[in-house]
């Protein structure tokens, strides 16, 4: 994010449009719509301008552009089609700290406008930083589509009770948790369907029959999955936007975290190769503690909680504290990496089975069932495993596997960021240790990574 989205108060302030066009108008028009009071600067105006002038809607000076025309305003629009009169018209502004924005010229502004989708008192803008405008307008119309012009309705009757509802509950997590329920209710339907004094009226209900008693917590044990937030659930994305505090694990990736509700506390629990930032005895403490506190707690995790993510461990604390939970599965590295990388885990000429291993090392070894992993006509998938690779690949080896079988190691697979080294189990060590690969990265052994030649399809 290379701007900061804000919603700047123009209501009866001073607002200056330089330029008397078409474009100017499209502008003149927002500030009005927004309560400015605008005065439009220009030698001349078009037809719209001069009827908005005309019935006294905006103030008018027939001029060129000069500096100290600025002096009194709040914000500056340049929208004339002389490109040196525009350049002047920002290096005046910003001269005087005035926020300033110049049409089709990202690089002369300090402020863009959005494409306005208006359910006021909802109000939301969508920008591309000046990079995109037509772009910002196409996703504009889709929201469009999917925000009932009810909502700002729902939004006005919400102000009439901000304050009895700020009354009856002392605290803010309190009140949040009240309007949350609200808006999951029936309130939403009966103003939808235009009911809206019936809708007053629940409300009125719901606020009488509330209690401002102690919050009662609870985990939201989530899988993150292995890095693309778009492979997340609806469930796990629904419960990410209404925890009180995350607590996530390294493996989950930033654009992910992103869509972790804003005001969450983050609490960072990450593990690597013999550093923890908590031990996982604390971290189950800490879960228990949160919730009992009345926390609702995301424990956010990369991939599946149930595979290799020590999830089971974490609630069986919880239910030890009477603890409420509720777990939510996520597409484990296993599926999300292999299918990016096109190396499907099965398939009927190639593996019948397939296998998840962990290649965490132990006191300098891996304590592994080789036999098992050698097995034919099966796909070995090993988490974790690239410290110990160069051990992983000679030990399969001297158990039957032959060197020449293929073999890939995928790093941060599904994201921008995914490289991939094919090899076979002889060269793959060496290959990745050429290729500097690090974690988080994925291990795939097996007949089925040659496939990866016709069925890749996702490049970075």
């Amino acid at each position: 994010m290379q701007a900061l989205p804000i919603f700047f108060n123009i209501a009866q302030r001073p607002c200056v449009v330089i330029g008397g066009g078409e474009v100017a108008t499209r502008k003149v028009l927002m500030l009005r719509k927004a309560q400015g009071q605008v005065t439009v600067i220009s030698p001349d105006l078009c037809d719209e301008l001069a009827a908005l002038h005309a019935a006294g809607d905006i103030s008018y000076v027939p001029a060129a552009f000069a500096p100290e025309q600025l002096t009194a305003a709040c914000l500056v629009i340049a929208a004339t089609d002389d490109e040196a009169v525009n350049e002047a018209v920002s290096v005046a502004a910003k001269r005087l700290n005035i926020p300033v924005n110049v049409v089709d010229a990202p690089a002369l502004c300090t402020f863009t406008m959005g494409s306005i989708i208006d359910r006021s008192p909802i109000v939301i803008a969508v920008s591309s930083e000046g990079n995109a405008p037509v772009l910002a307008r196409h996703i504009r119309s889709k929201i469009e589509t999917m925000l009932p012009a009810a909502y700002g309705r729902i939004a006005a009757i919400a102000g009439e009770f901000r304050e009895q509802v700020k009354a009856k509950f002392a605290t803010v997590p309190a009140r949040r948790r009240f309007w949350e329920q609200v808006l999951n209710g029936p309130l939403v339907e009966r103003v939808l369907s235009g009911q809206e004094q019936a809708a007053r009226h629940l409300l009125e209900g719901l606020l009488a029959q509330a209690e401002d008693a102690p919050m009662r917590g609870e985990v939201y044990l989530v899988g993150g999955g292995p890095g693309d937030p778009d492979l997340l659930t609806f469930r796990a994305l629904r419960l990410m936007q209404q925890c009180d505090v995350c607590v996530y694990d390294k493996l989950v990736s930033k654009e992910v975290m992103e869509l972790v509700r804003r005001d969450a506390e983050l609490i960072y629990v990450g593990k690597s190769r013999d550093q923890h930032t908590l031990p996982q005895d604390e971290i189950n403490a800490l879960l228990a503690r949160l919730a009992l506190a009345g926390k609702r707690v995301l424990r956010l995790k990369g991939g599946d909680p149930f595979i290799f993510g020590r999830g089971g461990e974490e609630i069986e604390t919880l239910m030890q504290h009477g603890v409420p939970f509720q777990v939510v599965p996520g597409i484990t590295a296993a599926n999300g990496v292999s299918s990016y990388a096109g190396i499907p885990l099965t398939h009927r000429d190639y593996a019948q089975a397939c296998l998840f291993i962990t290649g965490h090392l132990k006191d300098g070894t891996l304590d592994l069932d080789w036999q098992a992993m050698a097995r034919p006509k099966q796909t070995v998938v090993i988490y974790m495993g690239l410290v110990g690779l160069d051990q992983i690949c000679r030990q399969l080896i001297v158990h039957g596997v032959s060197p020449d079988m293929p073999a890939a190691v995928i790093q941060q697979g599904t994201t921008q960021k995914q490289r991939v080294v094919e090899s076979t189990l002889a060269h793959l060590a060496e290959d990745v240790a050429a290729a500097g690969l690090k974690p988080p990265s994925l291990t795939i052994i097996g007949e089925v990574v040659k496939l990866r030649a016709r069925l890749n399809w996702f490049t970075p």
